[in-house]
């Protein structure tokens, strides 16, 4: 009996070890902010080092807040699943976080990934940091937004020049080629903003002469500054007849004040991206349409170059995921419900 009760208190003291050593691991993952989980989102803290091994590839959007971006983590995982790597998916609360993001880019480096995938905020204040990854021949390959650097091996994104020029094109017939309109920018930072910006305003200029520009505000993407900023260029312009949102949030925007102004009909909104705001928009008549991109197909392509760029494969400089306008008459359509998301 004496005998069962030492075995029954030496059991209960190997437990207790046992429970205390799992305790101090755990503890310390957490303080190196570690997780294995295989994606993530949000501001999380990111993954685990690479295992010996394996294929690790850190994925860093601009944001997380937008549908858009969860299409994008889809299309990741998706690639991710299919090719036998491990991806992690990350970005700030917000799209003007710059700061926020750059610590990421550091903290993905300083986990010796195989290879990164980055859509910059800031074109330019990354760039020391893909230096830094250059530096430990870590591939990085960028999407949705480009940066003005040679380093990355491709840029996985729309043509926003393009698609920008064709939003203003829709634009100008709606509005019958004349008139004033507005523009509610996410940005003039990333390559995203500046670019759809310039596509839009550069097209409007070169062949709609009858068309003015009133007014140009940047709402960092952000749905709530931007419905601010789009009612204010209504009430300094009454006679104002369209306003371009060049993202989600911008668009979302636009559509709210309209909303909220009881602007509905008088003003022509013209979108980019997608989402379930965008869509019941169009659908009710607030938006008259918006330029969709691929979004999954920018997350898939994503791991997909970065995987042939780890095994050294050829991978071209730039591929263009496409994209789409879309309005009542179409957004039914099977072309258009592929690449839409809510």
């Amino acid at each position: 009996m004496k005998i069962m009760k030492k075995l029954s208190v030496l059991a209960l003291i190997l437990m207790l070890t046992a429970s205390m050593l799992a305790a101090c691991g755990s503890t310390g993952n957490n303080a190196a902010g570690g997780t294995d989980s295989p994606s993530e989102g949000g501001s999380g803290s990111g993954s685990s080092s690479a295992a010996e091994g394996e294929i690790y590839i850190p994925i860093i959007s601009k944001g997380f807040q937008h549908q858009f971006w969860q299409a994008v983590k889809a299309g990741a995982e998706q690639a991710g699943e299919e090719l036998g790597v491990r991806i992690t998916f990350e970005g700030p609360e917000t799209e003007s976080q710059v700061d926020k993001q750059i610590e990421m880019l550091q903290a993905a480096l300083d986990k010796k990934p195989s290879a990164i995938g980055f859509a910059a905020l800031d074109s330019q204040a990354s760039i020391p940091y893909l230096k830094k990854a250059q530096e430990n021949n870590i591939p990085v390959i960028a999407f949705d937004s480009g940066v003005e650097s040679d380093i990355p091996v491709t840029t996985a994104s729309t043509d926003n020049m393009a698609a920008s020029a064709l939003a203003a094109d829709k634009m100008a017939e709606l509005i019958g080629n004349e008139g004033k309109i507005a523009m509610v920018v996410h940005d003039q930072t990333s390559v995203t903003g500046v670019s759809r910006r310039d596509g839009f305003k550069k097209q409007i200029e070169e062949k709609y002469p009858n068309i003015e520009i009133v007014d140009i505000q940047y709402g960092g993407g952000d749905h709530l500054k931007s419905t601010d900023l789009a009612k204010a260029m209504m009430q300094a312009h009454p006679d104002l007849k369209g306003i371009f949102g060049a993202n989600e949030g911008s668009a979302v925007g636009v559509i709210n004040a309209v909303t909220e102004m009881k602007k509905e009909g008088q003003i022509i909104v013209v979108g980019f991206d997608s989402g379930k705001a965008q869509i019941d928009a169009i659908k009710n008549g607030t938006m008259a349409g918006a330029i969709t991109q691929n979004p999954v197909g920018i997350g898939y392509e994503t791991v997909k170059a970065a995987v042939a760029a780890i095994k050294g494969e050829k991978v071209e400089p730039q591929i263009d995921t496409g994209f789409y306008w879309y309005d009542k008459n179409n957004i039914d359509s099977d072309e258009i419900k592929a690449v839409i998301y809510e």
